[in-house]
């Protein structure tokens, strides 16, 4: 099950340094997240939502294993898998950017523009999709 936190920070730069950190943590294995977004909301009370991860690459890289998977089982039917494999893995990867474009992945950004509006002007929030994590490391990482 996955659990969403919220944390609000004094100054609109603080959000955006904690998430590469959160990123990092992620690299090294201490955190399993699902989604990592920060919104700024700058003194005039604009709210800017910085994109922080690609999801169309993303969809595209899981549609290139899945299709090349299945092309290869459908081209042994034919007896040609490396052929069914490489079509399958090119209409995988097309199939899943198309999907990436489509489908909001993670933390609804809607959501987020909302929260948005109800931080202090000059002020950052980072929001923090896990599944699981190893809190004591984490937030002695996030405190350096």
């Amino acid at each position: 099950m996955s659990e969403l936190v919220i944390v609000t920070y004094p100054d609109v730069y603080r959000a955006g340094e904690v998430s590469a950190a959160i990123q990092r943590l992620h690299d090294d294995f201490l955190i399993e997240i699902e989604d990592v977004a920060y919104i700024t909301r700058v003194q005039n009370g604009k709210v800017k939502l910085p994109e922080t991860a690609n999801v169309t690459t993303a969809a595209a890289g899981q549609g290139i294993v899945r299709g090349s998977i299945w092309g290869a089982l459908v081209g042994l039917l034919f007896l040609n898998p490396l052929l069914g494999m490489v079509a399958g893995g090119a209409i995988g990867a097309a199939a899943g950017a198309a999907g990436g474009q489509i489908v909001d992945y993670g933390i609804n950004a809607s959501f987020m523009k909302d929260i948005g509006g109800k931080v202090v002007p000059g002020t950052s929030a980072l929001f923090i999709l896990f599944r699981r994590a190893n809190w004591e490391t984490v937030l002695d990482r996030i405190a350096e």
